[in-house]
């Protein structure tokens, strides 16, 4: 009997993750640029804050990102891929069933 390979699914793709990465740094140099770079009236001050909104979204999306490679590689999600393996190999559908 051939033991099933594991598949294993990632939750995010690379480009997803890069596209984060390169999000949050566009919208960090971004609102450091607008900081230093303009002068300070009411609707400036609303274009910052924009900006600063733009960086804490991106930073959430980054965040689930580290947080979901980190949770694919866990010894936890090995402990339980290895049980659902062993039942798997172990279970036979054409055994008959004992009265």
């Amino acid at each position: 009997m051939t033991t099933p390979t594991a598949v294993k699914s990632s939750a995010t793709t690379t480009a997803f993750f890069v596209q984060s990465v390169i999000s949050f740094a566009a919208s960090s140099a971004g609102v450091a640029l607008g900081v230093v770079y303009m002068p300070v009236d009411a609707w400036m001050r609303a274009f910052l804050a924009l900006g600063l909104l733009y960086v804490i979204t991106s930073t959430f999306t980054l965040a689930k990102c580290v947080r979901d490679r980190q949770e694919s590689q866990s010894i936890t999600t090995r402990v339980d891929q290895a049980r659902l393996d062993k039942l798997l190999a172990e279970h036979d559908p054409f055994r008959n069933p004992t009265p």
